[in-house]
C-alpha cells in the first residue's frame, strides 16, 4: 500500500537542538531519524512511498536520492514540494490530485514513531485512524470513540489527567474524501476527520506499541537515547 509521508513542516519547537535540519533527518547518533523511519515502515511491509516537503526539502530529497541503492533499493519512492505550506490536509489533498492517485492508501507524520501497526490500520475499514492510550497526554489532543470504536470527538491538547487515547498520526483514507479540494490550505485532523467523526464515519484502530513524537527537544532526546539503548524500556510516556 502507498503511504504519504508529511514531512514539510517548520519543526520550529526543535529548531533550539537541530536549527540547520529538518525534523524528519535529525541526527540520532550517526544516522537521520528518518533513516530508522523507513527501515521500520519497511519492515512491517511497506514498499511504496511518498514525501510531502516544503521546508528544507531539498536534505531530505539528498538523502531519498543517496539511499536510491541502498535502504530504498527495494521501494518505489516519490516526493512533492509545496511551493507554500499547505497544511496537513492540503498537503494530502495536493499530492491526491497532482499524482492522480486512486483508491485507498495510508497517512503519517514524518516525525511520529508508531513501532508497530501499519497493517493493522491497513487492512480495517476506509477511513480510519490509529490510536493509542498514553499515561501522561498533556502535549497531545485527545480521541474518543464509542464500544464499535467508532470515533465521537477530536479534542485539543489535553486537560484530563491519567490515561487518554490519542491520535497516533496514522491513518487510512480513501482519495474521494480530497476529490472536492480547493486548492486551500487546511488541517487534516481539524477539518476533514474531525467532520468524519461527526457523521460516525470514522473507526479507531486501538494499537500497542512504541510511540513517539520527537518535536520537542525532550522527546527527541529521549528516542536518541532509547535507540542508543537498543530499544530498550518504555518509549511511551
Amino acid at each position: 500500500m502507498k503511504m504519504l509521508i508529511l514531512a514539510g513542516g517548520f519543526g520550529s519547537r526543535l529548531q533550539p537542538v537541530v536549527a540547520t535540519t529538518p525534523k524528519a533527518m535529525a541526527p540520532v547518533g550517526a544516522i537521520p531519524f528518518l533513516y530508522l523511519q523507513i527501515q521500520n515502515w519497511i519492515d512491517q511491509g511497506l514498499r511504496t512511498f511518498v514525501f510531502l516537503l516544503h521546508h528544507q526539502a531539498d536534505q531530505i530529497i539528498s538523502f531519498l536520492e543517496a539511499e536510491k541503492f541502498g535502504l530504498l533499493k527495494a521501494c518505489k519512492v516519490e516526493w512533492l514540494i509545496e511551493s507554500t505550506p499547505m497544511d496537513t490536509g492540503g498537503a494530502v489533498a495536493n499530492a491526491v490530485h497532482q499524482l492522480n492517485l486512486t483508491g485507498d492508501f495510508l497517512v503519517t507524520n514524518a516525525d511520529t514513531w508508531i513501532g508497530s501497526g501499519v497493517q493493522e490500520v491497513a487492512q480495517s475499514a476506509v477511513p480510519s485512524i490509529a490510536v493509542l492510550r498514553l499515561q501522561d497526554a498533556s502535549r497531545y489532543g485527545l480521541v474518543k470513540f464509542d464500544d464499535k470504536f467508532l470515533v465521537t470527538d477530536f479534542s485539543e491538547k489535553s486537560v484530563e489527567k491519567g490515561s487518554c487515547w490519542i491520535s497516533a498520526g496514522l491513518c487510512h483514507l480513501h482519495v474521494d474524501l480530497f476529490k472536492d479540494w480547493d486548492g486551500q490550505p487546511f488541517s487534516l485532523e481539524r477539518v476533514c476527520l474531525s467532520a468524519l467523526a461527526r457523521c460516525g464515519a470514522l473507526k479507531a484502530v486501538a494499537l500497542q506499541t512504541d510511540f513517539i513524537d520527537i518535536g520537542i527537544p525532550d522527546d527527541y532526546f529521549r528516542f536518541c537515547q532509547w535507540i542508543a539503548a537498543n530499544r530498550k524500556g518504555n518509549l511511551c510516556s
